[in-house]
Parts: C-alpha cells; structure tokens; sequence
C-alpha cells in the first residue's frame, strides 16, 4: 500500500478494519480485532509500514548506476535503504587494508567491498543490526559502535562482537588503546583560571559590516543568525575537560581544562597519544584548531588567526598523521584557501580556490595526492553562486591546485537531514563516497574518478 491508499481504510465497527489494496487485485481485507487499542496499533503499524514501502518503492524505481551528464563521471547508488549515510568527513570508513568500506543504514552497520563498487551497486552484508558505527579501526579490522550503554567492536570478517567499555566515548585512538570523552568540570589545581566575559557584537554587524540589517539578504540575515546562536557561548564559557581511558588498565584520568567549548575530537591516525580537537564556535571570534597529548601535556594552538574575521576550521589529519588540513578563509566569506600545518614543523601550506570551490568539508587521499570537497549552497559561507558540486582537486608541484567537477549537486539539500555529503576518497584513489539527498532520499553514493566514454548518439542518414 502507499500511503496515500490508507485514506481508504473504513471502521466498520468498533474492532474491525477494512483495508483497500491495489495488491492483488484491488482487493478488500477485512482484520477483526479483540479491542480498538489493538486495532489501533494495527493501523499505526501499517501506515509505518506503507510509509517505508512506498521510500523504498521511490528509490528503487531512480537509477542506480549512470552517468552524470555535466561532468561525464559514473556516479552508483550503493545503499538500498533510504535514510542511510555515510560518515563525517574525519571518521575512518575504511579498513586499514582499504578493501571494505563500512556505513550506516536503518537496519544497521552496513560493508561493503570496495573493490566490487567496479561492476555496479555493490551487495551489501548487515555486519551488526540496530546499530550505528562510531568508525573504523586503525589497525584490526573491527568496527566500534555503542550498544546498550557498552562500547563495542565487531569484525567485519568474523561477525565477532566484543563488549570493551560502559566509559562514554567519542573517539578511539589508532592502537585502540585509548578512547577520550568530554566533560564540564573545573580544574581542582586552580591552574586554569576563568576569563573575564567578552564582549562580542552581533554578527551582522561583523559580517557584513556598513549593510543595514533590514537591506540583508535572506541567506545573509539566516547566516548572521546561525553564527549569533554559536557566539553566545563564546562570551562567558564553561570549564570543559578531556577524559581519556586507558582500555588496558580501565583507568581514567581527566585532563586538558580549558574555558572554551570542546568538540571535534579526532585521534592521530599514526600517534596513538594524540588528539586534535577544536574549540567550537563562530570561527571568527574564535582560534579553533588544536592538539593535546593523552597526559595532558604538549596543549598547542596549530593556526592562529593573523586578521580580523579570519576562520579555520573543519580540521582534519592526513592519513599518515603528518598534517593537519583545515578550511581556512582570510578573511571569512572572501578569499579562500585548503591549508595545511605540518604537526612536526609547524610550516603551512596553503592552496587557494576559487569561491565557487569552496567546500563545507574537505578530505584527502591516503597518499595525499587528492582532495575532495563537497561543495556548498549561495546560503553558506563562500556565498557562491555555482557551488553545489562534488568536487575534485590534485595539487601541482607548482604549489597551485587543480579543481574537476564530479557530481552536480544542483538537487542537494544541504539543509536537510545529513544534507552536507560529507566526502571520502576510497584508499585505491578510485571513487568518493558521499551521502546525499538529491535524489529525494538520503542513501550513500559512490562516483567515479576516471571520467568515462562518452557514449556518441550518431543520427541515420540516408545515401
């Protein structure tokens, strides 16, 4: 049935239900029921089930497997259940051998082989139902996700689940010997004393600044709000501190306290006592990218801002875990770059795009040779006007970069649920993955790099 069809259910008394059905025949079922609490149960579970019938029926019937005709690149559907995703832009989806590739869909965690994704929509094996994964190992080939209150990992050849720790956890280091969580919580040696209250205006004044705000354009006044709602915590923050576990031992130990809101954790691809965090916020009244030790020691500022609305952020590690790359804007919504920090060095590297390169998030390549970029809409930063693609971009031995379209994102809500697609390069440097709604429901995709033929449509003639 689709939805629309239950309209034609009829109470013909108080326990019995007639339902119409064009399957088979356009046909009438009658259910009786013991009491009208079953029999509305019965009606909430079959419009449930209508509903997700009739998803699945829409995204069946899109194609699954073709070539986008604005950038000649192969784009494959590889989830089958809409609402599934692929996983933020820094989360591992990989194994570290980079033959399978793992997400999430409704009915669980999902593998697939990446090596299949070649021949068309790939199979795809539940490796653990009703779960969500946190991501992939570095190094062992199991998947961390949660499951009533335990950590948890499952091995993606095996199907063996272990239950590790009940200690929240929003990140796992690359040994997997170490995971790390945030708290509020104040520094008991009073070391860390509380800054005085800022003062911080309101955005629109210091985005775009000599614009009346009444003269503001929607997407601008909705921007000006997004970063007032953000800034709010800037002005007077909490305490926040790490808790970092050791899994070896179970013991926990609470570090790092700083006065500034604490997010984006990610462990050191390479270094399993290192993580990089941010100091979440609106970009430009804040300086956002930072590491930190597991003993709390070596607590270290990767970019300071050099201008005023200047904005790094949407960290993330090079997969060797010798860089750390980041958006980076000088100033915000004006000139903008890819930039990197050597963890070693200190010395930057930036590549500069074109607004309508910009990209909400950015991810490399294994090797470093690649970076992808999922675009962005006239609303967000960059306020481009022909942003909305799936970008591709190769640096030069020139110290430039070169930019390729690989999917127009034209039907993209970046608004809507996961609507950020959210880039990974596949570790053969072969395909992006990426989540996306443009085809009305949210599944996980794949496109190609190698552009393909183009296929010529010769006219008949007559001799």
């Amino acid at each position: 049935m689709k939805p629309e069809e239950l309209r034609n259910l009829n109470l013909v008394s108080s326990v019995s239900i007639d339902v119409f059905s064009r399957i088979p025949n356009d046909t009438i079922m009658r259910f009786t029921f013991a009491s009208k609490k079953m029999a509305s149960l019965f009606l909430s579970g079959a419009c449930l089930l209508a509903s997700r019938v009739h998803a699945d029926t829409a995204t069946n019937s899109l194609p699954s497997d073709w070539i986008d005709p604005d950038t000649g690149h192969r784009i494959i559907r590889i989830s089958t259940e809409p609402g599934s995703a692929s996983f933020y832009f820094h989360q591992e989806m990989f194994t570290p051998q980079g033959d399978k590739m793992v997400f999430d869909t409704p009915s669980g965690i999902a593998v697939v082989d990446v090596k299949s994704l070649k021949a068309g929509p790939p199979k795809i094996s539940i490796l653990v139902s009703n779960a969500s994964a946190i991501e992939t190992a570095r190094r062992t080939r199991d998947v961390y996700f949660r499951h009533d209150g335990w950590l948890c990992a499952a091995n993606i050849d095996t199907g063996k689940i272990r239950k590790i720790t009940q200690t929240r956890c929003i990140a796992i280091n690359c040994d997997e010997t170490f995971v790390v969580s945030t708290i509020y919580a104040e520094d008991p040696s009073g070391k860390t004393p509380k800054p005085a209250p800022r003062v911080i205006l309101p955005q629109h004044e210091r985005m775009f600044q000599g614009i009346a705000l009444t003269n503001l354009t929607p997407e601008q006044a909705a921007a000006a709000r997004k970063e007032d709602s953000l800034s709010r915590r800037l002005v007077n923050p909490r305490c926040m501190a790490f808790v970092f576990t050791d899994l070896r031992t179970g013991i926990s130990v609470t570090n790092g306290f700083q006065y500034a809101w604490l997010n984006h954790l990610q462990f050191s691809p390479t270094d399993p006592n290192m993580l990089l965090y941010c100091h979440e916020g609106t970009w430009h009244e804040n300086d956002r990218v930072w590491t930190i030790r597991t003993d709390g020691s070596g607590q270290r500022l990767m970019h300071a801002r050099t201008m005023d609305m200047e904005i790094a952020g949407h960290e993330f590690w090079s997969h060797d875990g010798k860089t750390i790359w980041f958006d980076l804007q000088t100033p915000r919504s004006q000139d903008f770059w890819i930039a990197g920090v050597n963890l070693k060095t200190g010395r930057e590297t930036r590549y500069h795009l074109d607004r309508d390169w910009w990209s909400a998030h950015y991810n490399s390549s294994w090797d470093g040779k690649l970076f992808a970029g999922d675009g962005g809409d006239p609303g967000q930063v960059a306020y481009a006007r022909d942003g909305m693609w799936m970008n591709l971009f190769r640096p030069q031995r020139d110290g430039t970069i070169t930019g390729e379209r690989l999917v127009n994102l034209s039907h993209q809500n970046y608004y809507g649920q996961d609507g950020e697609p959210n880039n990974h390069i596949t570790p053969d440097n072969k395909w992006v993955i990426f989540r996306a709604n443009f085809q009305g429901q949210l599944n996980v995709y794949a496109v190609e790099i190698a552009r393909s033929p183009v296929k010529l449509g010769l006219a008949a003639s007559n001799h």
